[in-house]
Formats: structure tokens, C-alpha cells, sequence
């Protein structure tokens, strides 16, 4: 009986000596599927194009990051394809290496671009279609890590950590960006999109997948989706997350606001996602702190209401000082709101199928929110004001309180150990 502790100990030593290059592979990939999206660090560089060079309406420009996103609310396929059919062998290695070089090459052709609506839409199309298998294979490869090496707590503590990172630096970047040019934007996106090339090629090691495999793991996949479609839980959280981020949206009627009422600098209008960013990572350790002690639904109550009071405060948007503050507020409840429904989507997740899962609730949750946005734009470009559309974003995200009481009494433990491994992927 005392020896096994000694046969035990080498295995755990070589475990977490293999910590280190999995969380290399887990950081740089999470970076590299961050930063250079359309809607992150592209995002105000392209703003300004379709503003000051298309002159396009503000519906346009939401249309515009809408579709851009497409291929992100297809997510789910791509999981499929990635556990389905091995490329080149292997079920992540290569997915990630191609990803990573095809999304630079489509932020260097952009540059090559005519600066018309069509060509740059379908640009940033083709590079999010690239971009969403590296994220979908990072996300797969860090729950295959943490269920392996019992670390999933750790590994996705340090998923947020990057990912919140890129959400405060991407403001002031991408408003540095703006003013250098477009060029400059596509040259530094694509760069970083390849940061994640050199961390695969080294550490990602994976055997080959035997041919006569495809047809068992297709068959897996299968299981998966009728699991997946007999889930009461999964659908019921699918649709209180859609509801909550379907509130008629006004992101880019408040890049108009700042742009052309305030007059902030392209610098200016980055910097602000400095104190949104910096909030919303202050909302998330403090939920991982509450979740311990106190039922998700009381916080998903608490967050949903406060979320709702805090958009009312954009009614007094109209001076610097007032945005620094008003998007300090909104990032820290919006970020708590955010965190709470993500914690939901994952308890929703039926075990077994956390990938599919996860990504498919996600992939309602990216349509119902950039929907949302060219819902509100669409508004103000027929004659809503922003302040009416305010009052309508803050009470419909209101009204989503009275489903919580519907929402599955398992949905609503205050544990959060069920969903640390879903919330990662």
C-alpha cells in the first residue's frame, strides 16, 4: 500500500511539467483569436472607413459587423468539422496552423481592397470564416486539458485572464490604428493573428488520426446533436440569453454620439475601452467570489436588474468626463451580467457535449447581440432619438426578469463546479 504514492508522483511531475507549453498554446491561441477580429481590434479602423470614407448610415455600419460575424454564429459547425474530420491527420495541430496563416493573409488582402461597402464586407467575412476554426479547436483543446489534468479551474481561469487583457488594450490600439491608416491595421492584425503559428508548431504534439476513425467520431458527433436537441435546459437557456441581448442595441448610434456631437478624437473614442475593459475584469473576480456563496439566481436577478438601470445612465452622455464615467458603470454591470449568463449557458450544457454545446448557445447569443445592434440603428436612422432607444434597450432587458422564475430549478445551483469545464470552450 505506501508504494503507490511513489509510482503515482513521476506521472504528476511529468503532468505539470506539460502545464507549461498547454498554457502557452492556450494563451497565444485565445490572443490570436481575439484581437485581430473585425469586431475587436478591427473594429474602429473599419468604423472610420465606412464613416468618413463610404458615408454609410448607421444602420449600414451595424449591418455591416453583423455579417462580418457570420461564421461565429455557425461556430457549432465548425466544431463538428474539427472532431468529425482529421486534417492532415489530426484533429487540432493543423486546423490551428492553416487558421492562423489563412486569417493573416485575409487581413493582408484586405489592404488590397477597393474601399467600397461589398469588397470590405466580404474581406472581413473571409476573415472571420478563418478565424473561428482556431477559436473552435482552442476551445476544444483546453477542455481536453483540464479534464486530463484535473486543472480545468486553473486553465480557464487563465482563458479570462487573456481575454479580458485583449477587451482593455484593443480600445487604444485600435484608436492608434485608426489614425495611422488602414494599412496599419490590416499589417498589425494579421501580424497578430500569427502569434498563435510558431506556439502550435513547437508544443501542439498530436498523434495522427487512424482513417478508418472518421466514421466512429462522425457517429459521436451524431449522438451529440440529438442530444443536444432533446435538451429542455440547453433550449430554455438559449432562449433567456437571446432575449437578454435582443434589447434594441445602440453601440454604433453612440459612435455617431461621440464622433460627430462630442467630437471625440479616433485616440479618444479607443480610450474609453480602457475603463469598459478594465470594469468588466473587476465584474468578473468579484462574481467568482459571489458564485461561492450566493445562488446564481439571486446574482442573474441582481445583474440582469442592475444591467438595465445602468444603460439609463447614457441618457446623461455629453461630455468626456461623463463617458469616462458612464462606461466605467456600464462595463463593470454589463460585465457582471455577462459573466452570470455565461456561468447559465454552461450549466445548460448537457455533459458530454460541452463543445457543441456551449458554441451553440453562443452562436444565438453573437446573432441576438449584433442583431440587436442594427435593430437600434435601424431606429435611429428612421427618426428614433437616442434617448428613446435608450428607454427601450433599459426596459426590455427589464422584462427579462420575469422568465427567471421559469428557468429550471438545476439551472439555478449555487455551485460552480458543474460549469467550470463548459465555460472554457
Amino acid at each position: 500500500m505506501g508504494e503507490a504514492p511513489a509510482s503515482a508522483s513521476p506521472q504528476i511531475e511529468v503532468e505539470n511539467r506539460n502545464l507549461l507549453p498547454m498554457a502557452l498554446i492556450i494563451v497565444f491561441g485565445i490572443f490570436a483569436s481575439t484581437m485581430p477580429q473585425t469586431t475587436a481590434l478591427g473594429r474602429l479602423p473599419l468604423q472610420f472607413l465606412l464613416k468618413n470614407e463610404i458615408n454609410v448610415t448607421r444602420e449600414q455600419m451595424a449591418a455591416f459587423f453583423f455579417w462580418t460575424g457570420l461564421a461565429w454564429y455557425l461556430k457549432p459547425f465548425a466544431g463538428l468539422l474539427t472532431d468529425a474530420f482529421p486534417f492532415f491527420g489530426t484533429r487540432r495541430r493543423h486546423y490551428l496552423l492553416f487558421s492562423s496563416v489563412l486569417t493573416a493573409l485575409g487581413w493582408i488582402g484586405m489592404n488590397f481592397l477597393p474601399h467600397k461597402y461589398g469588397p470590405l464586407l466580404m474581406g472581413g467575412m473571409t476573415v472571420e470564416l478563418c478565424m473561428v476554426m482556431g477559436s473552435t479547436v482552442i476551445g476544444a483543446y483546453l477542455v481536453e486539458a483540464g479534464q486530463r489534468l484535473a486543472a480545468t479551474g486553473r486553465l480557464t481561469a487563465l482563458r479570462m485572464l487573456v481575454f479580458n487583457f485583449c477587451t482593455l488594450i484593443r480600445g487604444p490600439l485600435g484608436g492608434l490604428l485608426s489614425t495611422a491608416g488602414f494599412v496599419w491595421a490590416t499589417g498589425v492584425n494579421a501580424a497578430l493573428a500569427l502569434t498563435i503559428f510558431p506556439i502550435a508548431f513547437i508544443f501542439l504534439k498530436e498523434q495522427r488520426v487512424e482513417q478508418d476513425r472518421r466514421s466512429v467520431v462522425f457517429q459521436n458527433a451524431g449522438q451529440q446533436l440529438r442530444t443536444i436537441l432533446r435538451s429542455k435546459n440547453l433550449w430554455l437557456a438559449v432562449l433567456f440569453i437571446a432575449l437578454f441581448h435582443f434589447s434594441p442595441g445602440f453601440n454604433t448610434p453612440l459612435f455617431y454620439i461621440q464622433t460627430d456631437e462630442l467630437h471625440f478624437s479616433k485616440q479618444a473614442v479607443g480610450n474609453l475601452g480602457v475603463f469598459s475593459g478594465g470594469f468588466a475584469i473587476l465584474a468578473a473576480i468579484l462574481y467568482s467570489q459571489l458564485i461561492k456563496r450566493v445562488p446564481i439566481r439571486t446574482l442573474l436577478l441582481v445583474a440582469i436588474a442592475m444591467s438595465a438601470c445602468a444603460t439609463l445612465v447614457f441618457l446623461f452622455y455629453s461630455s468626456w468626463t461623463r463617458a469616462m464615467l458612464i462606461e466605467s458603470q456600464n462595463g463593470f454591470f454589463a460585465g457582471l451580467a455577462e459573466v452570470v449568463l455565461i456561468d447559465l449557458a454552461a450549466r445548460a450544457t448537457p455533459k458530454g457535449c460541452e463543445g457543441l454545446g456551449y458554441s451553440l448557445i453562443l452562436s444565438f447569443r453573437n446573432v441576438a447581440l449584433f442583431g440587436a445592434d442594427v435593430v437600434g440603428s435601424y431606429l435611429v436612422d428612421h427618426k428614433w432619438s437616442f434617448a428613446n432607444l435608450v428607454y427601450l434597450n433599459a426596459g426590455t432587458t427589464a422584462i427579462v426578469l420575469v422568465l427567471v422564475p421559469f428557468l429550471p430549478a438545476v439551472l439555478m445551483r449555487s455551485k460552480d463546479e458543474a460549469g467550470q469545464e463548459e465555460v472554457s470552450t
